[in-house]
């Protein structure tokens, strides 16, 4: 059994077509949606968990690639830097799903990984840097 984490980018040609309906019925793979944003006729992206038979994963990713998506390895983890944090706060403002937080009483930054999507909102917010993503 093979699992992943997969960004894809959508050209905008491609942005209607059922990329995950075949994921699930040609390549018997089980996928996660973690993160999405596409819209008609413009540059799309998503961040999926496949889950599946080590051959299907591949045969999967070989047809993505097939329909002209770009697909790369997501990050797997996040990495703060506690010499650059000054807890200012401005990455827990772009976490949509709430896993980096200010503790209400320390007003230190908490990471709350089970909940974190890696869409990296977080690393561009960072004004000193101290957010990083590892593959």
């Amino acid at each position: 059994m093979a699992r992943k984490r997969l960004d894809l980018t959508f050209p905008p040609r491609q942005s209607l077509k059922p990329v995950i309906y075949h994921l699930v019925k040609d390549y018997d793979l089980v996928p996660n949606i973690l993160r999405a944003q596409i819209h008609p006729a413009q540059e799309g992206r998503m961040v999926l968990e496949v889950t599946g038979p080590k051959e299907a994963f591949q045969a999967g990713v070989a047809f993505l690639e097939e329909q002209g998506l770009t697909v790369s390895e997501a990050a797997s983890d996040i990495v703060l830097d506690d010499e650059r944090c000054v807890d200012c706060g401005l990455c827990t403002a772009v976490c949509k799903p709430d896993a980096l937080t200010l503790d209400p009483d320390t007003q230190k930054l908490r990471f709350d990984k089970d909940k974190c999507v890696y869409c990296e909102a977080c690393v561009i917010a960072c004004p000193r840097r101290a957010i990083s993503l590892t593959f």
